[in-house]
């Protein structure tokens, strides 16, 4: 339509009446190499190794679908779950406080830089 929007951090913050402080983890290298690997297999799994979704608690599935479906939405045809994804669920399992208005400007920046690269 041609109008110009401008979103920024603060004014996600704002809609959310949340502050844009706490705990953020982004710009994961190599996920297959990362240390979080363990931490969030230990809180979602209970075990150092990674795990199948059939394997989280009824509680742990249903965070992960809100998240999914309401907090960052996932684009393109992958199921699976990316360990940026992970990180910021086990933060909510750990009851940690995240700065999730960063968590969320941060994956709509993603997002939209993917669709333009693949012209989706």
């Amino acid at each position: 339509m041609g109008i110009p929007v401008f979103i920024l951090e603060e004014i996600i913050s704002f809609v959310l009446r949340r502050a844009s402080e706490g705990i953020f983890k982004g710009g994961i290298g190599h996920s297959k190499t990362s240390p979080w690997n363990e931490v969030v297999n230990q809180s979602m799994f209970n075990s150092s190794k990674k795990g199948a979704y059939s394997d989280l608690s009824m509680e742990k599935k249903m965070l992960l679908k809100i998240q999914n479906k309401n907090l960052l939405p996932k684009g393109g045809g992958s199921d699976r779950t990316s360990l940026e994804h992970k990180i910021f669920l086990h933060f909510f399992i750990k009851k940690e406080k995240a700065n999730v208005p960063k968590y969320i400007f941060k994956h709509m920046m993603k997002e939209l830089k993917e669709s333009q690269e693949n012209k989706r």
